[in-house]
């Protein structure tokens, strides 16, 4: 007994000190936030400055920023910090590494669309004109301008005709681009004709003899230039933005996600994290048939889950029920004491609702920036997608909805996030993001939060999602899935509905997430789970010391937050080796 009372001091001690003011963390012992907050402005001026799209000399520039960096870092006295200055290390040391992988990875992509660019350079030579101030050539620049147009149609010629090309033809001077490529250098273009935009407009007026000389052939050259980005896209893409255009994505197959793992602290390969979500999700079956057999439904759990579907408020009732059911979220944490929520973390939140647009990738509530982003149909929607957005946003899916994105979830998360150790944004990870709204999602199931079988079953559909975006997402990265084939697991094994499914790999494969964030809901909350039972199973801690601790940390990956409250000893070249499954 002595000995759990004294490391439950010990612990709470190392809470009190990251809870309390920076100040007093200074005083405490040594970090390295004026370290990382430094390096942040470095590469924010880097990034500013070397704004050049798919420019060598922004990847050269900000190669040298990481090398200088990193060098720095190797000169910081390790043994001086204390932990939350080793974890600081480690994080900048991993991020470090991350950043010159992604930078390997961006040339790589930039070399298979090379050839799709043509006036690449020379947007790249007069945006640089710009920031080095140089003695204008008006004559000069109209004179290159004046060719983008012929250069942009001897590429389109070119790629005419690879797509007329034969199986077996010798290929000439054709060119072969596949959807990926060409969505991603329509992307391109249209990035650099913004460019060439913005150094136009910062002459024009201003100089008479560059308005003289320039205007008519930078209107050609944008023209040419935004008609062959809509070609790219359109034609050999197939992205019209329509409801059925093909979703394309950039699988970076299987060394790079080991290498992302590695960067997030999760010692698992691809395959293991499949099996470990193939697993969850049948425990998740087995808990949906028993919630099946409570409503009626017998071994026809897919039948309990279209009873619940069809559970859902009239037009017009939803901003209302979400709004309760947030309620309820925030008053059962404080009820049992789980985690601090501040009084104005409460009060300052309101409700967005999405648009027919936005529901494209967010079919569901999501969260940002104090609101909470509600889904449900409007008049402009078709009638078939009415109902499939009424259904996937009923009344038991959204209630743990609720409490996943507001409070104790994303909302407070975020709160804290910008009260504590903020400068850790630079390392923020979704495994800590979205694992820790997942964890509630299953504390909240452990604590009897579900009030009847349909709230489990609303409990659980979310579950069964989460596990399938790790399969679906990993496999589609591996190269072994088809965005059809997602969208059939997605309804197949989940109970999706088609028009939610279809979003759903929308976002996965758009690029505006990155290739482990689906993994992140899961595995994280995977994470949260192992180091609650850790700390809180072994009555190390109470449930609001642990999670006001974990907040503490800002949103850094959970193996080091572990290290945080548990003391794990860390070593400069420290790396992932919580098994936290095992």
């Amino acid at each position: 007994m002595n000995r759990i009372v004294w490391r439950a001091c010990t612990v709470w001690v190392a809470v009190s000190c990251l809870l309390a003011p920076t100040s007093a963390r200074a005083q405490a012992g040594r970090d390295l936030s004026d370290f990382v907050q430094k390096y942040t402005a470095d590469r924010g001026s880097v990034r500013s400055f070397y704004d050049w799209p798919w420019s060598e000399e922004a990847f050269d520039r900000t190669d040298a920023m990481l090398e200088e960096w990193g060098g720095r870092l190797r000169g910081v006295d390790f043994d001086a910090l204390d932990q939350q200055g080793r974890i600081d290390y480690v994080l900048m040391r991993t991020h470090l590494a991350a950043e010159r992988a992604e930078q390997a990875l961006t040339r790589a992509r930039l070399a298979e669309m090379e050839a799709l660019l043509p006036f690449r350079r020379l947007v790249i030579e007069l945006a640089m004109s710009r920031s080095r101030m140089d003695e204008p050539t008006p004559r000069e620049w109209a004179d290159q301008l004046s060719k983008v147009e012929d250069e942009i149609k001897g590429v389109r010629e070119r790629i005419d005709a690879g797509r007329k090309q034969k199986e077996g033809e010798e290929p000439g001077d054709a060119l072969t681009v596949s959807p990926v490529v060409a969505a991603r250098a329509a992307s391109a273009a249209d990035a650099l004709r913004r460019s060439l935009d913005d150094w136009f407009r910062y002459h024009d007026g201003y100089l008479p003899e560059f308005s003289w000389w320039v205007r008519k052939p930078h209107e050609q050259a944008t023209a040419a230039m935004a008609d062959y980005a809509k070609h790219l896209r359109e034609q050999v893409a197939g992205l019209k933005g329509k409801d059925d255009d093909p979703l394309i994505g950039d699988p970076i197959g299987r060394d790079k996600l080991l290498a992302d793992l590695a960067a997030e602290f999760i010692p698992y390969t691809p395959e293991e994290l499949i099996a470990i979500a193939e697993r969850e999700l049948a425990w998740c079956e087995a808990e949906m048939l028993r919630a099946s057999r409570e409503l009626g439904f017998g071994e026809d759990w897919r039948g309990a889950l279209e009873h619940v579907k069809g559970l859902h408020e009239p037009p017009g009732g939803q901003a209302a029920l979400m709004a309760d059911l947030a309620r309820q979220g925030i008053d059962f944490v404080k009820e049992h004491d789980l985690v601090t929520v501040p009084e104005l973390c409460e009060e300052a939140w309101r409700l967005t609702m999405l648009s027919p647009q936005g529901q494209r990738t967010l079919p569901f509530a999501a969260y940002n920036n104090q609101q909470i982003l509600v889904a449900y149909p409007t008049d402009a929607m078709p009638h078939d997608d009415k109902l499939m957005s009424m259904r996937g946003n009923n009344r038991h899916f959204t209630r743990i909805v609720a409490a996943h994105e507001l409070i104790p979830g994303h909302h407070l998360q975020g709160f804290v996030a910008r009260r504590e150790r903020p400068y850790r944004s630079l390392f923020r990870t979704p495994f800590l993001i979205e694992g820790w709204a997942l964890h509630w999602e299953m504390l909240l199931w452990d604590k009897g939060f579900a009030r009847g079988p349909e709230d489990r079953i609303g409990m659980l559909f979310w579950r069964m999602h989460r596990c399938a975006r790790i399969i679906v997402s990993l496999r589609f990265h591996l190269g072994e899935m088809t965005t059809d084939e997602m969208i059939a697991f997605l309804v197949d094994r989940v109970g999706h509905e088609r028009l939610g499914a279809t979003s759903e790999v929308r976002r996965y494969v758009g690029g505006d997430y990155g290739p482990l964030y689906q993994v992140a809901y899961m595995i994280g909350g995977l994470q949260m789970r192992a180091l609650h039972a850790e700390t809180v199973g072994q009555a190390r801690m109470t449930d609001r010391e642990f999670h006001d601790a974990v907040l503490a940390h800002n949103a850094i990956p959970i193996e080091m937050i572990r290290a945080g409250i548990t003391g794990v000893p860390l070593g400069r070249e420290s790396g992932s080796v919580w098994r936290f499954v095992d």
